[in-house]
């Protein structure tokens, strides 16, 4: 998949005058592409800092996989057959908006593992907007000079490596945290029956997490 980065410069490239080409860049249309690319640097951390905020004060909805895309976020592989079933802020535990009724012992667990959970995505959220930052940067080094990059393919090339660097290690630790996760999920299926069908991680996806993460950046 082409980075958004490598379209954004080649539709810009293609506009230009041939005059452009051959011409030293601009100082004013520098400038008005380096502040492009500032608004995307606020873009992005605003759009992280609401989906942080998102995840601390809305309802969990425990249907989600824990699996990570190469971005930081959550693959959404619902199992449809389900109800609907979330851990509110509060600790609560409701399927199809309804309160199951719980003592407080479970309340705490439904909370811990909540928390479990939300540290787990906020990591997932943390790296992908370093990832994100980095590509603009890698954009915003020679700005003009990256647009023949981009055009011969280096640029993306370039983003694409500075990005395994940082997702990769970011992606493996959310592997190493599975296993605990697990342990959280199977504690609670035990203590909580209304649970037991939402608790779907096996002890083996924490290897699997790993295998897919390599697999993933081994040809980049």
């Amino acid at each position: 998949m082409k980075s958004a980065a490598f379209s954004a410069l080649a539709v810009f490239a293609l506009g230009l005058s041939p005059a452009a080409w051959s011409a030293p860049p601009q100082d004013s249309v520098r400038d008005e592409v380096r502040r492009e690319l500032a608004d995307a640097r606020q873009e992005i951390r605003a759009d992280l800092a609401k989906a942080r905020t998102e995840l601390e004060t809305e309802d969990l909805d425990v249907r989600d996989s824990l699996r990570f895309d190469r971005d930081g976020r959550r693959k959404r592989d619902r199992d449809a057959k389900l109800p609907r079933a979330a851990i509110t802020p509060r600790g609560d535990f409701l399927i199809d908006d309804r309160a199951v009724a719980i003592d407080a012992h479970q309340r705490q667990q439904l909370l811990a593992y909540r928390g479990l959970v939300i540290e787990i995505a906020r990591t997932g959220i943390d790296m992908g907007e370093v990832a994100a930052l980095a590509a603009v940067d890698a954009v915003d080094r020679g700005t003009f000079g990256l647009v023949f990059s981009a055009l011969t393919g280096s640029l993306e090339r370039r983003i694409e490596r500075n990005v395994r660097q940082i997702v990769e290690p970011g992606a493996l630790q959310i592997c190493a945290r599975m296993p605990a996760l697990h342990v959280a999920q199977q504690q609670l299926a035990a203590d909580l029956p209304a649970f037991r069908p939402y608790a779907r991680l096996e002890a083996r996806d924490a290897d699997s997490c790993r295998d897919e993460v390599r697999r993933s950046f081994a040809s980049r």
